[in-house]
Formats: C-alpha cells, sequence, structure tokens
C-alpha cells in the first residue's frame, strides 16, 4: 500500500512537471514576444550577417530574448540567416517571429532621374539599397554586358528609365541591373518601338535626343515643340546646336562634373568634342543625361511644325520663343542677351 501511493505521487510529480514544461514551451513558442508601441517595426538584415548579429538588432524589439534565441535555434533559423528587409508586426510570438525573418523579404521602392551619369546612378541607387556603388559602377560598365544587350561605353546610361521601381534591399548590382535591362524592355514595347521606326531613330537615339530635349526645357507641355525643332534640323542634315551638349562637352573634357554652367559663351562653341553639337552633325554619342518618361515621348511625338530655332523667353520665364527664320530667330535672341548681361550672368 505504501509502494502504491508512492507510485501515484511520482505519477502526479511526473504529469504537473510534464504540464509546467509543456506550458513553458507553449509560452515560449506561442506567447506574444514584442516589446515596441508601434503597429510595425522595420528592421534591415546585412548579407553575410551572423545570427549574433541578429540578435543585436531585435534585443530592443524583444520582451524575452532568451525565448527567441531558444526556438531560433530549435528551427534551425540560428545557422541560416536570411538577409534583407523585414516587418516585425506588434504582438507577434516567436514562432510568427521567426517565421517572417524566414520568408517574408520585403521589396523597397527604388527611384532615380535626371541622373547626368552612370556614376550619379550608382550613388543614387546605393542610397536606397544595400549594395556599394562601386559594385553598381562594376556591373553598369560591364562591356561584355553592354555589347550583349546592345549598348556601348557611350549609350549604357539610355538602359536605365527613370521611374520608380521595386526591388529587394539586399539586391546585388548584377541583379539591379539585369532588372532594368528587363524594365527597359517592357518599356521598349511595340507601340513605343514602331514610333521610333516612324521617325527613323533607334530607341537608344530617341533616348539621346530626348536627353537634350529634357535640358533644354523643364516645360513638359513645351517638350514635344522642342523635339520638333531637332527633328526638323535632323531632317535636313542641320547640325542640332544643342547649348546643353556644349555643357556636357565642357564638362566630360575637363572631368569637372560638379561645375555649374548658366551660361554658354561663344568660344565653348568651338570646343572639339564629339558631344559639341555646334562642331559636329547629328545626334552625340549618347545621352547627356537621364531624360523623364516625358521626353521621351515628346520625341516619339514630336510637334511637326516649320520651326527651327528657339530661345529663352524673357517675358514668360521656362517658356522658349520659337522661330522659323533665322532673322525672327537672331531679334529674339537679342533680347534673351540682353536680359542676361543685364542679370550679370557671366557663366
Amino acid at each position: 500500500m505504501y509502494i502504491k501511493k508512492i507510485l501515484l505521487l511520482i505519477v502526479a510529480i511526473t504529469l504537473v512537471a510534464g504540464s509546467i514544461f509543456s506550458y513553458t514551451v507553449y509560452n515560449k513558442i506561442f506567447d506574444s514576444n514584442t516589446n515596441f508601441d508601434e503597429a510595425t517595426k522595420e528592421i534591415l538584415i546585412e548579407s553575410d550577417t551572423s545570427f549574433n548579429d541578429v540578435i543585436r538588432k531585435l534585443t530592443p524589439y524583444l520582451r524575452d530574448v532568451d525565448s527567441f534565441v531558444w526556438l531560433a535555434k530549435k528551427k534551425g533559423y540560428a545557422t541560416r540567416v536570411k538577409p534583407g528587409k523585414y516587418v516585425l508586426i506588434k504582438g507577434s510570438n516567436n514562432n510568427e517571429l521567426i517565421a517572417n525573418l524566414r520568408s517574408r523579404n520585403i521589396p523597397v521602392k527604388v527611384s532615380f532621374n535626371n541622373q547626368e551619369r552612370l556614376e550619379n546612378l550608382a550613388g543614387r541607387i546605393a542610397e536606397q539599397i544595400e549594395i556599394d556603388s562601386i559594385a553598381l559602377i562594376k556591373a553598369f560598365k560591364n562591356l561584355t554586358f553592354l555589347k550583349e544587350h546592345g549598348f556601348s561605353s557611350n549609350t549604357a546610361l539610355a538602359m536605365y528609365i527613370a521611374n520608380s521601381y521595386q526591388v529587394f534591399w539586399n539586391t546585388s548590382a548584377e541583379a539591379f541591373r539585369d532588372k532594368m535591362l528587363k524594365e527597359y524592355q517592357r518599356f521598349w514595347n511595340k507601340e513605343r518601338i514602331a514610333k521610333a521606326e516612324a521617325i527613323g531613330l533607334k530607341p537608344n537615339e530617341v533616348i539621346t535626343l530626348a536627353s537634350i530635349v529634357h535640358k533644354e526645357t523643364v516645360k513638359i507641355k513645351e517638350r514635344p515643340r522642342v523635339a520638333g525643332v531637332y527633328m526638323n534640323r535632323l531632317k535636313l542634315g542641320m547640325k542640332l546646336d544643342a547649348d546643353p551638349t556644349v555643357i556636357y562637352a565642357l564638362k566630360k573634357s575637363e572631368n569637372n562634373w560638379n561645375r555649374v554652367i548658366k551660361r554658354v559663351l561663344r568660344k565653348d562653341l568651338k570646343l572639339e568634342n564629339s558631344y559639341n553639337t555646334y562642331k559636329n552633325k547629328g545626334l552625340p554619342p549618347g545621352p547627356i543625361a537621364m531624360p523623364d518618361i516625358s521626353a521621351i515621348d515628346a520625341v516619339l511625338n514630336y510637334e511637326k511644325h516649320d520651326y527651327f530655332y528657339f530661345v529663352a523667353d524673357v517675358e514668360n520665364f521656362g517658356y522658349h520663343k520659337f522661330s522659323k527664320t533665322l532673322r525672327q530667330h537672331n531679334n529674339y535672341s537679342s533680347k534673351y542677351h540682353k536680359w542676361v548681361n543685364n542679370k550679370g550672368i557671366k557663366r
């Protein structure tokens, strides 16, 4: 009888211990384990980050760090950390947190426009995702890649269409470049390609001309008319005589891309450079900047007219005066130069 009581006691103790253990394990897995008031918290996990580094990042947001570490090891996450951007949800338990960090890498929105060179583009992208600008530049300028897809070192910038895109924060330089190629190919759909063929230009030539149009005017409604002027000149074999190309040529020849040039001088027009359209007929070797989509479409849908010249309108700031004859243009131009001189703009 005494032995029976002992056995029953042992069984009871075992059951209680088992219940306590089960309860403890259950709590470690399914109890809420967040320690922040906001609805969510974002966390960035860099490539090659160790589990200990992840724990250091998570510690401020966890109520019980030890229980998270225990379950992370049990579920194998501790040895298979995945880089990316993740969102921690208030009230999540350890099981949910680990599932989130394991499989819910959140894309980020990357935006860029008006970049003058690939170097500027790389710097802009590096501000928004993990990869550094040096790796991006190397990928952007890879000659094998460029040749394979119909680009050159001069036209490489044309592949990047100014817009916003969804990419993973830990995207590699090559993966980002490849995605931009797909976006370029998607942008140049059948309709746009047909329009380019109709005006006698290849897609990269359209972008090159669009980069000049973009630099000439910030007024979107005016861009088709400006594009029309340049198309008229191209058709007649005239030089484009585009001031923005001279500015680009000056910067390129001096390798001084931070230089601010507000006024093009007569001596600048004589610069021997392939981008100077006052010295060379036709389009420059490549885009002088990254044009907006509005500028690209302005070229594809350029305004049909008889204008061959334009100059800044000093009475309607931001717009231009268009002329059919050189005589009329010189009249408008003299007013502009007088205005510039009165403003004291020398360079």
